[in-house]
């Protein structure tokens, strides 16, 4: 399996995992005469999500594509540390390109994660990014639209199946927007069943830590980017509604040609996954690609210095002398977090680890979810709806049926006893074998419930007087 490991301090360790679109699986299977595209996959997924880039022949037949598994996430293998953030990422991704020898790249990333660091690269290191596409501009959220420390809450210290199921359906929906396909919104939850399960809420307390410690990209780091660039943006986000987008490609000012800004119609979250979205994102990502100058992809070797540069640019972004005399021979030099920060992470780390090993699995015995979470049994939970209203989420249908469930067993024992027809002599009355099911859907479709149920009893207590 192609693993980069990257160089590491003594309190830090990453061997990122990545994929390419190359007949080996290796960046030694690129082609030299095509551009090479980077891929950073959104938070809480991996690489596999990127299927929709690799299989879009408008991008894997004209250029080289490689993902990387970020920290934490997919196959890569790392070390809880609390000094990570955009920064690191950034650093992380130009320290593999160095280990692969590969020259510099054209950046597409999507969601938060993902392009607050890709705009962190593309300052830090303006030599190895061609251009840069954003998907989903990282702007202000509206953070009224999720609950984060209520969901992390559920999500790690889930007892049973549909607390987790639903922390992760509001996971979802704060990814990508409240109309996801069934199958899509299935998969997405599976995959966050295996890979950050409650056992594992060390990981996803750190996530969150990340996520809540995100901060919009200050005007100095804007400035610095001079690469050409794609913002592409869902019309209807409401979690980075628009109008943050627009003041985003305002404030690059220094982009080559300005700043692009390109808005889904309809679209909303993770607009690289969810497939209604993602065909029209690369039809835009490929024609600004076309537009760029050709470049190769000859394998060039680490330039000695450029992690020392890149360490001095970083002090100027931020006005912090200190920073460029760190050792520049480890990612986690590039650290922007405070050691107050650190040690607050590391006490809620702690806190998690608690306990981790006995906590709830919603896998079962082979590794795999025990349901899809489509085919759960609608309860009464409380979840957001289009209008981010928290209300009772059980459908009229799912309400009907829980009334139908009593009929249905005073239904099964009426059809015990009536196991034939049944003529009572000198009344008239013919009292068939009903099947519950029957009644059921009748009930379902026609909203009898309340007269089934005043008939059933009335049947129950005709039946008991009978001299069976």
């Amino acid at each position: 399996m192609p693993y980069v490991d990257l160089p590491n301090g003594h309190d830090d360790f990453a061997s990122l995992w990545y994929t390419t679109n190359s007949a080996t699986g290796t960046v030694g299977g690129f082609d030299p005469s095509k551009a090479t595209v980077l891929l950073l996959h959104p938070q809480f997924l991996d690489s596999s999500w990127l299927s929709a880039q690799f299989e879009d022949p408008r991008l894997s037949r004209n250029y080289n594509l490689i993902a990387f598994d970020a920290r934490h996430s997919g196959q890569t293998t790392s070390r809880l540390n609390g000094k990570q953030d955009s920064w690191t990422d950034a650093a992380d991704v130009a320290f593999a390109l160095e280990v692969l020898c590969l020259p510099a790249v054209h950046v597409w990333a999507c969601e938060l994660f993902a392009t607050s660091s890709a705009l962190r690269f593309a300052a830090l290191f303006p030599e190895k990014c061609l251009s840069l596409t954003l998907l989903t501009a990282p702007c202000d959220p509206d953070d009224s639209r999720y609950n984060l420390n209520e969901i992390l809450q559920s999500w790690c210290y889930a007892q049973e199946l549909e607390t987790i199921e639903h922390a992760f359906m509001n996971v979802v929906m704060t990814l990508c927007g409240q109309d996801v396909n069934v199958d899509l919104e299935d998969d997405l939850i599976a995959h966050l069943e295996v890979h950050y399960p409650p056992f594992r809420r060390i990981i996803v307390s750190h996530l969150g830590c990340l996520i809540a410690s995100a901060e919009r990209p200050s005007q100095d780091l804007l400035n610095t980017i001079t690469q050409p660039v794609l913002l592409i943006h869902g019309d209807s986000n409401e979690v980075f509604p628009p109008d943050g987008a627009f003041i985003m490609q305002e404030q690059l000012v220094n982009a080559k040609d300005g700043a692009r800004l390109y808005f889904v119609r309809g679209g909303q979250g993770c607009l690289g996954v969810v497939p209604e979205s993602a065909s029209i994102a690369n039809r835009v990502f490929a024609s600004f690609l076309a537009r760029q100058p050709p470049a190769r992809s000859d394998p060039q070797p680490p330039l000695p210095t450029r992690m020392e540069d890149a360490l001095q640019r970083l002090a100027d972004i931020v006005n912090d002398p200190e920073i460029a005399s760190r050792d520049a021979s480890s990612p986690m030099a590039f650290t922007c977090v405070s050691p107050a920060v650190v040690r607050r992470r590391t006490q809620i780390y702690a806190q998690a680890a608690a306990g981790h090993r006995g906590a709830f699995s919603p896998l079962d015995n082979h590794g795999r979810p025990k349901r899809k979470y489509s085919e759960r049994v609608q309860e009464e939970w409380f979840e957001i709806d289009r209008n981010w209203m928290s209300h009772s989420a059980q459908s009229e249908e799912a309400r009907t049926r829980k009334r139908v469930a009593t009929l249905d067993e005073r239904l099964e024992t009426l059809s015990q006893k009536l196991s034939r027809e049944l003529t009572i002599i000198g009344t008239g009355w013919h009292i068939p074998r009903v099947p519950p099911q029957a009644i059921q859907r009748m009930a379902l479709s026609n909203g009898f419930t309340s007269r089934l149920s005043s008939t059933a009893n009335l049947a129950a207590r005709a039946i008991q007087r009978l001299p069976i």
